[in-house]
């Protein structure tokens, strides 16, 4: 797929270019992001160049991973990261996140997280949005909370990062959460199925 920019009221998102490798290096020197997610930890300035140079060009080219940066308008400087990617189940994709310290608790990544969501149930098929956090993460929790994800429960050693097990949390948004049609029918349980 061609890469693509997305705009909200105050963000724009827009694939990763070498030109981040530096505030991506940046960025993620903060212990929280390496701490929650799985980015490298140490995190070396040639694994920015891997992600903003490989990575992210190579996950739109092969339609199976699309990563933005996340910009306020009204700055220039890299507030965050969301990524989609595929999951095995068809019509089935993960988001994951992280925030630049400078920028926490202003909202720019439940934003950020609700205009990519919009994008992926109408431009790739996608009919499940999963979002997966170690547990006791509570950031990642509060923005999929305010995006609309439901929380689905916990989920024993579900996460490997950095080598160790981990318990995981689940949540899940579908379109009909945003008023959007899916692109195959869903009968919740205990409804009847479509004639």
């Amino acid at each position: 797929m061609e890469p693509i920019t997305l705009t909200t009221e105050r963000l724009l998102l827009r694939p990763f270019a070498p030109e981040d490798t530096d505030a991506v290096y940046e960025a993620c020197q903060d212990p929280a992001i390496q701490r929650w997610t799985v980015v490298p930890s140490p995190y070396a300035r040639d694994d920015a160049d891997t992600f903003t140079r490989r990575l992210v060009p190579d996950g739109w080219r092969d339609d199976t991973m699309y990563n933005f940066a996340v910009v306020p308008h009204d700055g220039g400087a890299l507030a965050g990261a969301v990524g989609v990617h595929r999951r095995p189940d068809p019509g089935t994709f993960e988001v994951g996140y992280w925030t630049t310290r400078e920028h926490r608790r202003r909202g720019y990544t439940t934003e950020a997280v609700l205009a990519v969501a919009r994008w992926a149930f109408t431009a790739l098929g996608c009919d499940r949005l999963e979002w997966r956090a170690e547990a006791g993460n509570e950031a990642s929790r509060a923005v999929a909370l305010g995006a609309g994800f439901r929380m689905e429960g916990d989920q024993r050693s579900a996460l490997v990062n950095k080598g160790v097990r981990r318990d995981g949390w689940l949540g899940s948004l579908l379109p009909s959460d945003l008023g959007l049609p899916s692109a195959v029918a869903y009968v919740p349980d205990g409804a009847t199925a479509p004639r």
